[in-house]
């Protein structure tokens, strides 16, 4: 009798020991309802351009890892762009708002105002005097910052880039192509240093020259090199 006793004994310890683990197991099993945990989103920079064609197709052929650029060509200028710039930026969520417009043939006043109106919405401003093709130039040129009319700057483009098989149409379509781009985005060969870090180089040295107190009368002139620069950051 006394075997028979301990033999249950046994039995109902193992029985309330497989109840206990099959609760512990329960507790621990995961919960098919709940959703799969989503991907992080990337902080969007936005930018947002005087330019239909040219700058847009430029800052679209960036490829980051860490973020995403929205870049919109909106065809207004300075002031326009800036006060469209602060509409969009209430349609979504953005890290980073640029505004990107040239001096071009507006007046220095809207032009200098338009300057002074991003900063004070807090978006980054990526001018340029004359124009954005100026930018460009620096990739291939050590241009010091003195006046180049617009009208040169086709030309200047394509003296560069022709012989190396790309080509700017900067009296038409305006685009920045991939072969472009990648030329932008290259080695310089004489010195083995990349064209866009020449670029900033000399747009930052350039601007450091100037004293700022009427960017119209700046030529020639970039903020983009801060711009590019931030992108980097991200790459």
């Amino acid at each position: 009798m006394a075997g028979d006793r301990e033999r249950e004994k046994q039995k109902k310890e193992l029985h309330l020991r497989q109840i206990a683990s099959a609760k512990a197991r329960r507790r621990g099993a995961p919960d098919l309802e709940r959703p799969a945990p989503s991907k992080p989103v990337k902080p969007v920079i936005l930018i947002v351009c005087e330019g239909e064609n040219t700058e847009p197709s430029y800052f679209r052929q960036f490829r980051l890892t860490s973020a995403t650029i929205k870049t919109i060509g909106k065809g207004y200028n300075t002031v326009s762009l800036v006060n469209q710039a602060s509409q969009i930026k209430e349609q979504g969520t953005f890290e980073q708002v640029w505004c990107v417009f040239d001096k071009d043939s507006n007046t220095a006043a809207d032009f200098n105002h338009a300057i002074a109106l991003a900063e004070q919405f807090g978006f980054g401003i990526a001018y340029s005097n004359q124009a954005f093709e100026y930018w460009l130039i620096l990739h291939f040129e050590d241009h010091q910052g003195g006046g180049m009319s617009r009208e040169e700057y086709n030309g200047k483009i394509n003296h560069y880039i022709n012989p190396l098989q790309a080509r700017y149409d900067g009296n038409g379509s305006k685009l920045i192509t991939s072969a472009f781009f990648d030329l932008l985005a290259g080695v310089e060969q004489f010195t083995g240093k990349g064209r866009t870090e020449l670029a900033i180089e000399r747009a930052k040295r350039n601007y450091a020259q100037l004293d700022h107190r009427s960017p119209a009368l700046e030529e020639s002139s970039t903020t983009v090199f801060r711009l590019v620069q931030e992108i980097l950051t991200f790459t």
